[in-house]
C-alpha cells in the first residue's frame, strides 16, 4: 500500500533535481557570455593615409663625412699595427708598417748606380770640356766634337735614370710606412701583425672625428621634388633627437642604386653631439609640391601594424561580429615608418594599429 506514496516521492525528487541542473546551466551560459564580453582585446584601430601631404618622408643613415680605407701597394708580411679599433689619431701618425727588406736592398742597388752614373758624368763632362776648347782653337774636328758632345748627354741621361730609380724606390718604400692622412678614429681593424698585405687590400678604416652627414635614398618617382639646399629634419629615434640639416649633394644616377637616388644631408656641427656613424635616420624633406597618397591610388599603413608569417604579410581588421580577422596583403615600397599596400586593403577600410593583448583570428575585440 505504501508503493505509491514512494512513487510520488521519487517523481518530486526527479523533479527538483531537473529545475537544479536547468538553473546550473543558465547559470553557466552567463557566466561564459560575461566572460567572452571582459575577455575582449582592447584595440587601436585606423585607416590608411589618405590624406595630401607636403613633404617627403625617406630613410637614411648617418655615417662620416671623411672616410678612408688605409691600404698599401707593396705585398709584405705586416710587422706592427700600433693602434687598436676606437683610437684616436692624428695626421701623419704611423698606423702600420710591412716589411721592406727587398725594397731596401733595391734602394741599395740605386744608390751604387747613382755613384757609377755620377764618375761617369763627370769624366764625360772633363772631356766635352776640353774638346771644345780645342774645337775652339781649332785643335780638334767637328766629328770629334759632335762625338764628345753625344758621350756627354749620354753620360747626363744615365745619371738622370739613376736617380729616378732611386725615386722609385724611395715611393715604394713609403708604402711601406702607413700613415693617417687625417685626424680621426679607427673603425675598422682587418688585419693583425704577421699577416700577408696585399696591393689595395684595406688593413684599416679611419673616419674623421667629429664630421657627419647623412646619406639616404630617394624614389626616381620623386627625385625632382628634392634640390640641393633645401632643409630637412631629421629624426634619429635612437638618441631620440630631431635635428635640422641641409641637403648638399644629389647624385644623379642610380644606375647601380635600383631606381633610388643617393642624397647627402649636412649636419650642423652643434648637433653632432652623440651622434655615432651607422645611426638611422628618419628624413623629412619639405615640397612646394604637394604629394598625393592615398587619393593618388596609394594605401599607406604603419610598418608596425603589419604581420610576418613564413613569406606571407598581412594585417589585423575587424569583422562583421568585432572579432579580430587576419588579413593577407601585398606590400609595396616603404617611405620612412610607412609602408604602401598594393592589394588586400580598401583606402576606406579600418584595420587594428595595436592591441592590449594576444590577437588571432576570432579573438573578441573591443576598439577603445
Amino acid at each position: 500500500m505504501n508503493f505509491p506514496i514512494h512513487k510520488n516521492r521519487a517523481l518530486q525528487l526527479f523533479t527538483i533535481i531537473g529545475l537544479l541542473i536547468i538553473s546550473s546551466c543558465s547559470s553557466n551560459e552567463k557566466k561564459e557570455t560575461q566572460t567572452g564580453v571582459d575577455s575582449a582585446v582592447l584595440v587601436t584601430v585606423s585607416r590608411p593615409a589618405a590624406d595630401v601631404k607636403q613633404g617627403l618622408a625617406v630613410s637614411g643613415q648617418v655615417e662620416a663625412g671623411r672616410a678612408a680605407n688605409i691600404s698599401t701597394r707593396v705585398m709584405g708580411y705586416i710587422t706592427s699595427i700600433n693602434i687598436k679599433l676606437g683610437d684616436r689619431v692624428s695626421k701623419g701618425q704611423v698606423l702600420a708598417t710591412i716589411s721592406n727588406d727587398d725594397i731596401l736592398a733595391k734602394r741599395a742597388q740605386a744608390e751604387a748606380m747613382i755613384a757609377q752614373a755620377e764618375t761617369a758624368f763627370r769624366n764625360a763632362k772633363k772631356d766635352y770640356d776640353r774638346f771644345t776648347a780645342l774645337y775652339k782653337q781649332q785643335s780638334a774636328s767637328a766629328k770629334e766634337l759632335d762625338n764628345i758632345t753625344l758621350q756627354y748627354q749620354s753620360a747626363r741621361s744615365g745619371l738622370e735614370a739613376a736617380k729616378q730609380q732611386r725615386n722609385e724606390v724611395n715611393a715604394m718604400l713609403s708604402y711601406t710606412r702607413l700613415t693617417a692622412p687625417f685626424d680621426g678614429t679607427i673603425t675598422q681593424k682587418m688585419m693583425d701583425a704577421g699577416s700577408m698585405a696585399n696591393p689595395g687590400m684595406p688593413l684599416l678604416t679611419i673616419e674623421q672625428a667629429g664630421s657627419y652627414q647623412v646619406s639616404a635614398s630617394v624614389p626616381e618617382n620623386e627625385i625632382s621634388l628634392v634640390k640641393e639646399g633645401a632643409p630637412v629634419s631629421i629624426n634619429i629615434d635612437a638618441i631620440h633627437k630631431v635635428i635640422s640639416g641641409k641637403i648638399s649633394q644629389i647624385v644623379n644616377s642610380s644606375q647601380n642604386s635600383g631606381g633610388q637616388f643617393l642624397i647627402k644631408i649636412d649636419i650642423p656641427d652643434n648637433e653632432k653631439k652623440g651622434l655615432f656613424a651607422g645611426m638611422y635616420a628618419n628624413v623629412s624633406i619639405p615640397v612646394a609640391t604637394a604629394i598625393k597618397t592615398a587619393a593618388g591610388g596609394q594605401v599607406m599603413v604603419p610598418v608596425a601594424a603589419i604581420q610576418y608569417k613564413d613569406q606571407l604579410t598581412g594585417l589585423y581588421t575587424i569583422g562583421s561580429s568585432h572579432t579580430a580577422l587576419l588579413r593577407w596583403v601585398r606590400l609595396g615600397r616603404m617611405q620612412g615608418n610607412q609602408v604602401e599596400v598594393l592589394s588586400g586593403l580598401a583606402a576606406n577600410e579600418q584595420f587594428i594599429v595595436s592591441a592590449e593583448g594576444r590577437l588571432y583570428n576570432g579573438v573578441p575585440v573591443k576598439i577603445k
